[in-house]
C-alpha cells in the first residue's frame, strides 16, 4: 500500500488483533494470511467498537430512554428568517424582501406566502424567532451543530474536533434497535456541510445514506454468502484464541462484532432504506421531489430504531442552496429566483414528515427540527446584487415540533427590522440541551480531548423552558 494511502488509513478497526498488514514467518499467501486481511477490512467501519461504547454507557448507568429520536433539517447555507418565518411587512421593500405575508393558525402571528401548509399547521410547531447564531459560519457547518462556539475550523484549527448532536447521541445513547445505526446522515452533498465523530472517534461518524441505498455497499464483489462465511471462519479463529484472552475481550468481540454484523447484513436495515415499501397513497403524500423522498426515508429509519438521523436539504457541494447571495452570484440566486422555489418543496416536506409522524404514533417520541446556521442581512442587495441578503448570524429563526414538548407559539423575537434579537435570546447551547434532555442524557456529561481534558455536551445552556 501506498505510504499516503498508509496514513490515511491508520486508524483502528475492529479486527486489529489480527495484525493483518504483518507478515508471518515464509511470506506465503495463505488462507489464515487472506482471511486476516479480508476481516480486516470488512470490519474498518468500526461498529463492534460504537456498541461496545454504548455498552459501557448502560454499564456506567447513563439513563437512556428508549425510542427516542431526532430528525434535523439541516437547511444548508443559511435561510432568511426574514423571508420565511420572521416576515416584516410593515418595513420597506428593501427590507421585507419581495414575498407577501399570510396569516397562520396562531393569531397575530404571519409567515412568508410560500409556506401555507406551515401556516394551517402552526398549532403544532414551536417558531423561534431570536437564535443567536454569532461565531457560527459554513463550510465545515460546525457551531450550530456542535452547540460549541470553538468549533469554527476557519478560525480554530481544532475546531472540526468537536462532535456533532448526532456523534453524540450515538456515544452516549445509541440506537432504540440493536440491527440499526444509531446516527444516519441523508443527500450529503459534500463533507463540509455536517459535524463529525471529531473527539469521540471515527465509530460515531454518520453513517451515509440514501433512498434506495443497501445502506453498507460491501467492497468490491463481496457477496453476502461470501460475508456469512467470513464470519463463520472468524469465530472458529476467535475460538482458538480464546485460550489466551485473560480478559474476557473475544467474548465481548463475539457479541459486539455480532450486532455489527447484523447492523451490515441484516435485513432490517436493509428494509428501512426501501422506500418502495410504502404504499402508492404515501408515495404520493410525500412527492417525487428529492428532500421529499428523503424525509420519508428519515421516518422510516426512526420507525425501524434509528436514534438521530440529519437530512442535508441541498442541491449541490458549494456552502448550500440556502446561500442565497443573489441572482449574479450563482450557484445560490437570490430571494426571488434561489429562494422562491424552495419554499413549497421545504413547506410540503416539513408538513408532511410531521403530519405522519403524528398518525403514524410517532410524533411524541420524535422531535423534528428545521434550521440552517444563521439568518441572512436585514437588507437586500449585498455583494452588488438587487436581491441577494448575505449571511447574519446575529440572528436566526428556527421550528421545532414534535417530541413531546410544548408547541402552538413563537419563541423571542428579532427588532422591528430582523437584523437583531430584541426579546429572549436562544443560544446552540440550548439547543443542545433540549435535544439531549429529550434523549435523557445528564446535561453535565463530558468526553475527552485528545490531550484526556474533559469537555461538557452543553456548552452554557440550557432546556428551553417554555418548550419543556
Amino acid at each position: 500500500m501506498p505510504a499516503e494511502l498508509s496514513r490515511r488509513h491508520s486508524h483502528g478497526h475492529a479486527f486489529t488483533f489480527l495484525n493483518a498488514r504483518e507478515r508471518e514467518g515464509l511470506t506465503v499467501l495463505s488462507r489464515r494470511s487472506m482471511l486476516k486481511a479480508s476481516l480486516a477490512g470488512l470490519a474498518g467501519i468500526s461498529l463492534p467498537r460504537l456498541l461496545r461504547f454504548q455498552a459501557e454507557s448502560v454499564a456506567a448507568g447513563t439513563p437512556m430512554r428508549r425510542g427516542k429520536a431526532v430528525i434535523l433539517l439541516w437547511m444548508t447555507g443559511g435561510p432568511s428568517h426574514i423571508d420565511t418565518w420572521d416576515v416584516k411587512p410593515d418595513m420597506p421593500s428593501e427590507i421585507r424582501g419581495p414575498f407577501r405575508d399570510i396569516r397562520t393558525r396562531l393569531p397575530g402571528v404571519h409567515l412568508c406566502e410560500y409556506l401555507p401548509l406551515q401556516a394551517a399547521m402552526m398549532d403544532r410547531f414551536t417558531l423561534i424567532r431570536s437564535v443567536d447564531c454569532r461565531e457560527s459560519n459554513h463550510e465545515p457547518n460546525m457551531v450550530m451543530q456542535t452547540a460549541n462556539l470553538a468549533a469554527e475550523p476557519r478560525l480554530n484549527p481544532l475546531g472540526h474536533l468537536y462532535p456533532g448532536f448526532g456523534s453524540v447521541v450515538a456515544r452516549f445513547h445509541a440506537s432504540a434497535h440493536a440491527a440499526m445505526p444509531p446516527h444516519v446522515v441523508l443527500n450529503l452533498k459534500d463533507r463540509s456541510h455536517v459535524a463529525w465523530g471529531g473527539y469521540l472517534g471515527k465509530q460515531f461518524d454518520p453513517f451515509q445514506g440514501k433512498a434506495g441505498d443497501t445502506l453498507f455497499q460491501l467492497p468490491g464483489s463481496l457477496t453476502m454468502d461470501r460475508v456469512r462465511e467470513r464470519q463463520a471462519l472468524a469465530r472458529q479463529m476467535d475460538i482458538l484464541r480464546s485460550d489466551v484472552d485473560a480478559a474476557g475481550q473475544m467474548q465481548a468481540m463475539d457479541r459486539f462484532g455480532q450486532q455489527a454484523f447484523d447492523i451490515v447484513c441484516g435485513g432490517r436495515a436493509q428494509s428501512a432504506f426501501d422506500v418502495t415499501k410504502e404504499s402508492s397513497r404515501t408515495l404520493e403524500r410525500y412527492g417525487n421531489h428529492e428532500w421529499c423522498r428523503q424525509a420519508l426515508l428519515a421516518r422510516r429509519l426512526v420507525e425501524a430504531g434509528v436514534s438521530f438521523v440529519t437530512i442535508d436539504l441541498s442541491n449541490h457541494t458549494a456552502s448550500g442552496t440556502w446561500d442565497t447571495h443573489g441572482d449574479n452570484i450563482p450557484p445560490y440566486g437570490g430571494i426571488w429566483n434561489g429562494l422562491r422555489p424552495l419554499l413549497p418543496v421545504f413547506d410540503r416536506l416539513l408538513t408532511t414528515l410531521v403530519s405522519d409522524l403524528g398518525d403514524r404514533g410517532l410524533l411524541d417520541d420524535t422531535l423534528v427540527i428545521a434550521m440552517g446556521e444563521f439568518g441572512r442581512t436585514p437588507r437586500l442587495g449585498t455583494q452588488g446584487s438587487t436581491d441577494g441578503r448575505d449571511h447574519w448570524p446575529y440572528v436566526m429563526s428556527m421550528v421545532m415540533a414534535g417530541g413531546g414538548f410544548r408547541h402552538g407559539q413563537v419563541i423571542g423575537a428579532s427588532s422591528r427590522d430582523g437584523g437583531e434579537i430584541s426579546e429572549r435570546p436562544i443560544t446552540p447551547g440550548d439547543i443542545a440541551a433540549t435535544i439531549y434532555r429529550h434523549f435523557g442524557i445528564p446535561l453535565d456529561t463530558t468526553y475527552q480531548d485528545h490531550q484526556g481534558r474533559p469537555i461538557r455536551i452543553v456548552d452554557q445552556g440550557e432546556p428551553i423552558r417554555e418548550l419543556v
